[in-house]
């Protein structure tokens, strides 16, 4: 099954914003989790877990530097399941 990036898009963008509490419109494709909306490493690592159980994908340890914002995430995600 494809990975319908535009549907994980808000559904990743719900769960960014119940963990890390930040209005969902905050949350745009560029913003930077760390640098533009004020997200922790201990809150970033939640995040992570978090895509992980929902999907049911494993991020490899090297790639989560790599999840700077929403766009970075589903490019990733979208990496992850096509076997890159």
């Amino acid at each position: 099954m494809a990975f319908n990036v535009e549907k994980a898009k808000g559904e990743i963008r719900k769960l960014i914003s119940e963990i890390a509490e930040i209005p969902e419109a905050e949350i745009t494709d560029k913003a930077l989790f760390v640098q533009d909306l004020g997200v922790d490493s201990m809150v970033a690592l939640e995040i992570v877990a978090s895509i992980e159980k929902k999907y049911r994908i494993a991020v490899p340890e090297e790639k989560i530097p790599l999840m700077r914002s929403l766009g970075d995430v589903c490019k990733l995600l979208k990496e992850l399941e096509s076997g890159k």
